[in-house]
């Protein structure tokens, strides 16, 4: 008996030391991205350069690392997967994520989730695989880098994942603008670390053209979103005062004006926007007729919750000419692409 209790002893000693050498580990390598980061710009622009009055399309997709697919459902929306079961399904999903972008092609896109190097994506280099594809120039900010999330079971593993701005347009750099993070530690260390990914397009005439990619919080009671909403609104804001061209896209994870899809689950609720905190003469693009995003408590058959939280915020001197949500039936991935035809004001 004595025995016993010394070898189970010495187990949970054992299993303390391990957890707390790997809190420890945790905590000296935790992703700590500073307050802006300048990022580099891959590959060779293909389109003139830009003028007042230039019209050019946008289009933005959160295209959920290849992973939620129809098939698929999420243990953070009240489903049960982690990732998908093997690397085809990913493939796969990623293969129709391509044909939906090339077959509605744009000047601009904004792409959200999109994984480096991740376990829920076995690996697959989706940043470059879509740089590739879509030509132009690539640039890639990283939102979530984590050397192993513990949770759920199976635990979600090593993630390298982040917004990637793909564009024919000449840019003259990018860069990494953190948001700010709700998370406290341990929680903080496996979480997202939120960003805009922001280029600047010269326009002839001295101005810029400036792009802000997005993906704002979800799982948490909204306090977070509504500081990163005032730091987004602040930086729009700053820069549309110096005379520049601004368009904002992405995954808002917020409920725009005059969208309602019937209630049918309590799993994940979006915040609400608030357009108010824009000055009059920003427009809030959006398609109110068609949904964005669906909810992954289930696999897609077509009874889950739906939501409008894609689209566009731009500046007075900007024209926004159409937006429309391309209806992909949530077929390789939990949010359909949302499309942006817009003038440079004179």
């Amino acid at each position: 008996m004595r025995r016993a209790l010394k070898v189970i002893g010495t187990l949970v000693l054992v299993l303390v030391l391990a957890g707390v050498g790997f809190f420890a580990v945790a905590t000296v390598t935790e992703y700590r991205p500073k307050a802006t980061e300048t990022i580099t710009i891959e590959g060779q622009a293909t389109l003139p350069a830009l003028t007042p009055g230039a019209e050019l399309t946008l289009l933005s997709f959160n295209i959920g690392y290849g992973g939620l697919g129809k098939g698929q459902d999420f243990f953070m929306d009240g489903g049960a997967m982690v990732r998908p079961g093997d690397r085809p399904v990913v493939q796969a999903n990623l293969d129709g994520i391509v044909a939906e972008l090339q077959g509605h092609p744009a000047d601009v896109y904004f792409l959200q989730e999109v994984d480096a190097d991740s376990r829920r994506s076995y690996g697959i280099d989706e940043v470059a695989l879509l740089g590739e594809v879509l030509g132009g120039t690539a640039a890639y900010a990283r939102n979530f880098k984590s050397m192993f999330t513990p949770y759920p079971w199976p635990p979600i593993g090593q993630v390298d994942s982040g917004l990637v701005t793909v564009t024919g347009l000449a840019a003259a750099s990018a860069s990494r603008v953190s948001l700010p993070v709700p998370f406290s530690w341990p929680v903080r260390m496996f979480n997202l670390k939120r960003c805009l990914l922001v280029e600047r397009v010269p326009v002839e005439g001295g101005k810029d053209l400036v792009l802000v990619n997005l993906h704002l919080e979800a799982y948490e009671d909204g306090a977070g979103r509504a500081e990163q909403m005032n730091d987004l609104v602040k930086l729009l804001q700053d820069e549309y005062a110096k005379g520049n061209y601004v368009i904002a896209g992405g995954d808002f994870n917020q409920t725009f004006p005059g969208v309602q899809y019937p209630k049918v689950s309590d799993n994940w609720v979006p915040g609400d926007f608030d357009a108010s905190v824009f000055a009059p003469g920003w427009t809030v693009a959006h398609d109110a007729a068609t949904p964005t995003s669906r909810l992954n408590d289930a696999p897609w058959d077509g009874d889950n919750q739906l939501f409008g939280i894609d689209g566009f915020i731009t500046s007075p001197n900007v024209e926004v000419k159409t937006v429309q949500t391309v209806d992909a039936d949530f077929e390789f991935a939990d949010h359909n692409p949302v499309k942006l035809t817009a003038a440079l004001k004179n």
